[in-house]
C-alpha cells in the first residue's frame, strides 16, 4: 500500500472524487453534499460524484471511508448522526474522532418543533404545558433512532419534564407524513425539511432549537427562550481518512471556505435554512468533538439504545 508522503507527492485532485453519504438521495445531508460537491468540482477541476450509502444512521458510508486510502480520493459528508452514534452504538468497528480527519464545516442548521396543526398549542410555554397535562399520551415523532430529531426531543424530555412518547418512523419522509396526518402530534425535523410544510399551512412552527433565531423563521422563538440553555443544530462538513496528507485536506479546505466568500453560494446556502462554517480543520475537528461529549451525555441521560 502507497504512504502518506505518496499521495502528498501527487497534484490533487487528478481524477474523479468519491463523497459518501450515509442517507437517501433528497435529504437535507445529501442536499448539503451536491451542494458543495458542485463548488469543489468546478473549483478544483474534477468531479465529486455524491454516492448515497444510506443505512445503520450513516455508519455504513463512514466505514467506507474509515477503510479507504488516504489519499483525498474518498470523502465523507459528516452530519450529526456521525456525533451521535460515537456513544449510541458500541457496536461499531471504527472510533470516529479517530479515524476521520476533519476538514472543514459546511453549515449549522436548526431544527424546528412543529407540530400538527390539531395539537391545542400555538407556542413551546403551551405545548409544555398540554404535554404535562397529558403524560405519556403526547406522541412525538422521531425519523429514527439516533437521528439528530431523537436525540433532540431525548434532550428536550430532559430538559422541559414533558413526558412525550418517541414514535421512530423509517427516516424523514415518512416521520413527516406521519405527523402531517396526525399519527404523531409534534416532531422536531432540520429547517430544510420543515419549511416547506411550514409555509404550506401543513404543520405549525413553535420554536427553532439554535442559540439564535432563524434567519428564515425570524418571528419564530427559540425553544432557548421557554427552556433556558436548550441548544442542538444539525452541524455538517467534510471528513477524510485519518492519515490523509496535510497538503490534500489544506486543498479542500480552502476552496471549501471560499465557497462561503461567494455571493451565489451564499445565496444557496441561505435556501438551505443552515448558517455557513467557514473555518479550519481544527475548527471543525473541535466542534464535532463538542457534539459528540454533548450528544453522549444525552444518550446517556435518557438511556436510548442502537436498534
Amino acid at each position: 500500500m502507497a504512504s502518506a508522503d505518496a499521495f502528498a507527492a501527487d497534484p490533487y485532485p487528478t481524477r474523479p472524487v468519491r463523497f459518501m453519504v450515509g442517507f437517501p438521495a433528497n435529504g437535507p445531508n445529501d442536499i448539503l453534499a451536491r451542494l458543495m460537491g458542485g463548488w469543489l468540482a468546478a473549483r478544483l477541476g474534477q468531479p465529486f460524484n455524491v454516492e448515497n450509502r444510506p443505512g445503520k444512521s450513516g455508519n455504513i458510508a463512514t466505514e467506507e471511508v474509515v477503510r479507504a486510502p488516504p489519499d483525498g480520493y474518498t470523502i465523507l459528508l459528516v452530519g450529526p448522526a456521525n456525533a451521535i452514534s460515537a456513544s449510541l452504538d458500541q457496536n461499531l468497528s471504527f472510533v470516529f474522532l479517530r479515524d476521520i480527519a476533519p476538514v472543514g464545516g459546511i453549515t449549522r442548521e436548526p431544527l424546528v418543533m412543529v407540530v400538527n396543526p390539531s395539537v391545542p398549542a400555538k407556542s413551546a410555554v403551551e405545548f409544555i404545558a398540554y404535554a404535562r397535562a397529558n403524560p405519556g399520551r403526547i406522541k412525538m415523532a422521531s425519523t429514527g433512532n439516533g437521528s439528530a430529531p431523537h436525540v433532540t426531543g431525548e434532550l428536550f424530555k430532559i430538559m422541559s419534564g414533558a413526558d412525550v412518547t418517541i414514535v421512530h418512523f423509517a427516516g424523514g419522509g415518512p416521520a413527516l407524513k406521519g405527523l402531517i396526518g396526525g399519527e404523531a402530534a409534534m416532531m422536531f425535523e432540520p429547517l430544510s425539511a420543515a419549511i416547506g410544510h411550514i409555509r404550506s399551512g401543513e404543520l405549525r412552527p413553535l420554536a427553532v432549537t439554535t442559540a439564535q433565531r432563524a434567519a428564515a423563521l425570524p418571528d419564530i422563538p427559540t425553544l432557548s427562550e421557554t427552556v433556558p440553555g436548550f441548544e442542538a443544530s444539525a452541524a455538517t462538513g467534510i471528513g477524510v481518512p485519518k492519515e490523509t496528507p496535510a497538503e490534500i485536506i489544506d486543498t479542500l479546505n480552502r476552496a471549501m471556505n471560499a465557497a462561503f466568500a461567494d455571493a451565489a453560494m451564499q445565496a444557496r446556502f441561505a435556501e438551505t435554512g443552515g448558517a455557513p462554517l467557514p473555518g479550519t480543520p481544527a475548527d471543525f475537528g473541535r466542534l464535532i468533538a463538542a457534539e459528540t461529549e454533548k450528544w453522549a451525555k444525552v444518550v446517556r441521560s435518557s438511556g436510548a439504545k442502537a436498534n
